[in-house]
């Protein structure tokens, strides 16, 4: 049996898992089978290989297909449950909500993910903040491992009191992305941690930058911090894809962070080009 993400967490050096995005909601039939397939295969080549993966929900603000109905359908028994964590965000109705976090555990996934989602797009949110939802998720589901968030680009000294706090009713947390450009950033984060003795273990979100596209980095400049003059250098001077994201991971580990998770990775090679990035690091998946 596959460690749970928790236990890796806690024990293992370094973990690194995969973000990935099922298919949009809106896509037609066959295009929506298509991408379901895709989304298969990566998760089970992934998991073969001892990669964590999370399926996101709602991501920036575009209604996505029900992540756990379809895993439940199309995965079946050779993909350990431990090894997928749903994303779950507080942008549906609050009794879909708790409705899905009781489908996950009778699913045998032992982990779900909680966050806000965006406000600045889609849905309301059913409730204020991710937090409200996680509480109620654990009266109802109190053996559900929960995943929350943390911004190290936000102010340190405020997100530790928020880790901290015990409302924030989660046993880790994943980081919104940051970069090799973010060095201050994620060092004053890892440092407020440390001193003010946060538990928890954390997950540093990176992205995977597929090209300098000016009008994919603007796009993407609306939800996350991009270092887009940065990327536009980096991009010109040569550098792959790979490359770049593997200059991240080195300048974070080199910092002291210790587990990742990877977005953005291409569906129909996310394990082969996330075996090419941690080759470049010199870490194992």
């Amino acid at each position: 049996m596959a460690a749970s993400i928790l236990d890796a967490l806690q024990t293992s050096r370094t973990v690194i898992a995969a973000e990935l995005r099922p298919p949009r909601a809106e896509l037609e039939a066959a295009a929506g089978i298509e991408a379901w397939i895709d989304t298969y295969h990566a998760v089970r080549r992934l998991s073969a290989g001892g990669t964590y993966v999370f399926l996101t929900d709602s991501a920036v603000g575009t209604a996505e297909e029900d992540n756990l109905r379809h895993l439940v359908a199309n995965l079946g028994s050779d993909v350990p449950r431990d090894r997928v964590v749903p994303f779950l965000t507080c942008k549906h109705p609050l009794a879909y909500c708790l409705s899905y976090a009781e489908r996950a555990h009778q699913h045998g996934f032992p982990a779900l993910v909680v966050l806000g989602g965006d406000r600045s797009v889609g849905v309301p949110r059913c409730v204020e903040h991710a937090w409200e939802l996680r509480q109620r998720i654990r009266e109802q589901e109190p053996s559900l491992v929960l995943g929350g968030w943390a911004n190290p680009h936000a102010d340190a000294a405020a997100q530790m009191r928020y880790l901290l706090d015990s409302s924030f009713s989660a046993e880790f947390y994943l980081t919104q992305i940051v970069s090799h450009h973010d060095r201050e950033r994620v060092s004053a984060f890892l440092d407020r941690s440390a001193k003010a003795g946060v538990t928890a273990p954390g997950m540093f979100g990176v992205f995977y930058y597929r090209s300098a596209n000016p009008s994919t980095l603007d796009a993407l400049a609306r939800f996350l911090p991009v270092p887009v003059a940065a990327l536009r250098a980096e991009f010109a001077s040569g550098a792959t894809p790979q490359e770049i994201c593997a200059r991240t991971l080195r300048s974070l580990l080199d910092l002291g962070a210790r587990h990742f998770y990877i977005s953005n990775l291409p569906l129909a090679g996310a394990s082969r080009t996330l075996g090419e990035i941690l080759e470049l690091v010199g870490v194992a998946a």
